[in-house]
C-alpha cells in the first residue's frame, strides 16, 4: 500500500507543472554534448528546487556509475533535518536517450521514467546543472561542496534565463 501511494506520488510530482511552471511558453531547454565518462562520479548538490520527496536536505550528494549496458546507476544520498539527520538514499536508474547528445536522460523511479537534463556542464566538468523542460525541479552541482559566490550567480542565472522561479531555488548546507 505505502509503495502505490509513494507512486501515485511521483507521477503527480514528476508529470505534472507546479511550483509556477511557465514550460508551455518556453522553448525546450538546449543542452551541451556531454563525456559521460567525464560526467560519471560524484557530485555535490549546491542548491536545488526540490521534489516533493526530499525535504530539508544537508549534506547532498548525486554519485553516477555507467554500466556496461549503457544505463547509469544513480545514488543521491542527503541527511534530513540536520547534519545529524537520518540517511536517505534515492537509486534510480538513468536512460541515456539515444539522440548523441548524452545529455538527455529518463531516470527510473519504479514504474516512473522521469525527464533529467543535463542542461549545462562546465568546460572542466566541475560544475553542472540538472534540469527538466518542464520548470519545476532543477539541481546546481559541483565537484565540491563549496562553490564561489561569483560561481553560483551565474548558474542561477542560466537557471533564470531558462524560465525557472529561483525564488523557489533552496541552498543545500554542505558540511564534511
Amino acid at each position: 500500500m505505502r509503495r502505490r501511494r509513494l507512486a501515485a506520488l511521483l507521477v503527480v510530482a514528476l508529470s505534472g507543472p507546479w511550483l509556477g511552471c511557465r514550460s508551455g511558453r518556453l522553448e525546450p531547454i538546449r543542452v551541451p554534448k556531454v563525456d559521460l565518462e567525464r560526467f560519471m562520479g560524484e557530485w555535490y548538490v549546491i542548491a536545488q528546487i526540490p521534489t516533493p520527496f526530499v525535504k530539508s536536505a544537508y549534506n547532498a550528494v548525486q554519485t553516477y556509475q555507467l554500466n556496461a549496458d549503457g544505463t547509469i546507476s544513480t545514488t543521491f544520498k542527503y541527511r534530513e533535518g540536520g547534519f545529524d539527520g537520518k540517511e536517505k538514499t534515492l537509486t534510480p536508474r538513468g536512460y541515456v536517450n539515444a539522440d548523441g547528445s548524452n545529455a538527455k536522460w529518463g531516470l527510473q523511479f519504479g514504474p516512473i521514467l522521469a525527464e533529467y537534463l543535463i542542461g549545462f556542464v562546465s568546460p572542466d566538468y566541475s560544475e553542472t546543472i540538472i534540469a527538466r523542460n518542464s520548470r519545476d525541479f532543477v539541481w546546481i552541482m559541483a565537484r565540491t561542496p563549496v562553490i564561489s559566490s561569483a560561481d553560483y550567480d551565474v548558474l542561477v542565472s542560466k537557471i533564470a534565463a531558462w524560465g525557472y522561479d529561483t525564488e523557489h531555488l533552496e541552498k543545500i548546507p554542505q558540511r564534511w
